[in-house]
């Protein structure tokens, strides 16, 4: 694999790329698109088609098995998972995760050195030597920028990036931090791998606009649809084991998509038909030949004309549509499925009580680090400290979907048996990771699965497991967008409650009502998605917009 030179400032192009991973089969081959200066881009396509694998390729970690690509200008990457796998380092560690290459390695280089001088091992000298090479990149530049963003973006205050553990921040004040330094940066190239995951909406809207307004070319990989209808300029489409490119919005996409396949179905059957044609004139002009050798010329000419056709191959079939088909039947509850009576999580929130009904739909909402997570496992049952109680009805069974897919008993264990405990029969386990999409992955390893396979093999184990209520966290963060509007379609004909902490929009879009946490600890039952959307824009009008509904309900 090449990477090529480029002239073009802010630009990316690649061409021909492809790939399979060590001892697997190729995940995607003839992968060519470009990205013109100022563009935001965005990777869509199935889970586990290769989406993430393009940026790494792009970054230098990976080498693509063919084909080539150039970056114009400097460049800056967000991985999906960057301040999360490891919460005991330093704010500065994570923060150097993402800063400019040369900055990068002494940033390190006096990490290593500050170390080295804590232990005794060294004398001073490599700290010395360290130190002046960070002020030599730019190093205490980057830390007032460092500084400026993390007043933005973290509720405390950080009075040391070198002291201030990551496990402090939230997953979603992580990321913001993260974000708001890369969009400022000045980069001429941004990747950024599922920016979107772990903000909460206010967030998710301060992201949109942040990007609108970035100089910097992008190319993203995200599954929320609202952002990419709201920022994403050009459309690059994974599937089929290639690409193509839509140039428009997400909006506009799903039109464009099956306009392609419509045609694709044409031009296929234009070039089998021409196919029958030219053999059939070839046989005809074969027999007359035959009879008369004076034919023998136009005979080899036809011949030559329908091998050359067949040679040069037909073009593209349509590419099969992703079959995911979720059955969440649930069951009959009584009438009150959960009573709460003042409960409250530490001093997350303060206490409240609600009564949710068997088959309604409760969207948990409010900012990030407010508690609802913690709400979700006391409702589990599981040893989550807090006050109050909680009561369920009769006849209720209680299953979960963890956020971050943390199933630490399934790791080292193949997807088949994870889900033959449920089904107990390998013919039956084989169809039901099927109807996920996960047939190929029935041999692989929880933890070698991506994240939106992970999350696909939860919901089917909640599935199998036949649960009338769902306690769903954050269930569509991994998932491709056909998988989300399949759990959407499920849970719509789901005999069951469901209660769902989600930053998704269109997910959220169709639930019953919600309960908001503030930050100040305050808790808000809205009775719809409207007036949700407006209390999370401006929380401090809740109660004025409560007001205002019940008097036009009046």
């Amino acid at each position: 694999m090449e990477r090529a030179d480029s002239s073009a400032v802010s630009s990316i192009v690649v061409s021909e790329l492809a790939y399979a991973p060590p001892g697997a089969d190729q995940l995607f081959f003839d992968v060519s698109f470009g990205v013109a200066p100022g563009e935001h881009a965005a990777l869509v396509g199935a889970n586990g088609v290769g989406k993430s694998t393009i940026l790494r390729i792009l970054s230098g970690e990976l080498d693509a098995d063919e084909g080539e690509f150039a970056i114009g200008g400097s460049m800056l990457r967000m991985t999906q998972d960057v301040g999360m796998s490891r919460p005991t380092d330093t704010l500065r560690e994570m923060l150097l995760e993402v800063a400019p290459p040369l900055l990068r390695t002494s940033g390190l280089a006096l990490v290593a050195a500050e170390r080295a001088l804590a232990d005794g091992s060294d004398d001073g000298m490599r700290y010395a030597e360290a130190l002046a090479d960070w002020g030599d990149h730019g190093g205490y530049e980057l830390e007032a920028k460092w500084a400026a963003a993390a007043q933005r973006s973290v509720k405390t205050p950080v009075e040391d990036v070198g002291t201030r553990l990551v496990g402090e921040l939230s997953g979603g004040e992580r990321k913001r931090l993260v974000l708001d330094l890369l969009l400022t940066s000045g980069a001429d190239v941004l990747l950024l791998d599922e920016p979107d995951n772990y903000l909460d909406i206010p967030t998710r809207a301060w992201l949109e606009e942040q990007i609108r307004q970035c100089r910097s070319t992008i190319l993203m990989v995200s599954h929320d649809r609202t952002l990419l209808e709201r920022v994403a300029t050009k459309i690059v489409v994974i599937e089929g084991s290639g690409c193509w490119v839509h140039g428009g919005s997400y909006a506009s996409f799903p039109e464009a998509r099956q306009k392609r396949q419509e045609q694709l179905g044409d031009e296929l059957k234009r070039w089998n038909d021409e196919e029958r044609r030219l053999f059939q004139h070839m046989k005809m002009m074969k027999q007359r030949a035959a009879q008369n050798f004076k034919n023998a010329t136009k005979a080899n000419a036809a011949e030559t004309r329908w091998e050359k056709f067949v040679a040069a191959g037909p073009p593209p079939p349509p590419v099969p549509d992703q079959q995911i088909h979720v059955r969440l039947r649930g069951a009959d509850a009584a009438r009150r499925v959960v009573k709460l009576e003042r409960v409250s999580v530490g001093d997350l929130f303060l206490p409240f009580s609600d009564e949710v009904h068997h088959g309604e739909r409760v969207g948990l909402i409010g900012p990030n680090g407010t508690g609802k997570t913690h709400l979700l496992s006391a409702l589990l049952g599981t040893d989550e400290p807090h006050d109050g109680t909680i009561t369920f009805g009769p006849r209720t069974s209680v299953g979960m979907f963890t956020q971050i897919n943390d199933r630490p008993e399934w790791t080292g264990r193949q997807c088949m048996e994870i889900v033959r405990d449920r089904v107990f029969d390998d013919e039956k386990s084989m169809k039901a990771l099927a109807r996920y999409g996960l047939r190929a992955q029935g041999r692989q390893e929880f933890q070698t699965l991506s994240g939106g396979q992970k999350a696909r093999l939860e919901i089917l184990c909640l599935e199998l497991e036949g649960h009338n209520v769902l306690l769903l966290d954050e269930p569509t963060d991994n998932l491709d967008v056909d998988s989300s509007e399949a759990l959407e379609q499920a849970l719509d004909g789901f005999e069951g409650t469901v209660i769902a902490v989600s930053h998704d929009r269109t997910f959220l879009a169709t639930f019953d009502r919600f309960v908001m946490i503030t930050d100040d600890g305050e808790v808000y039952d809205l009775p719809d998605y409207e007036l949700a959307m407006q209390a999370l824009a401006a929380p401090d009008r809740i109660a004025g917009l409560r007001l205002a509904k019940q008097l036009n309900e009046l």
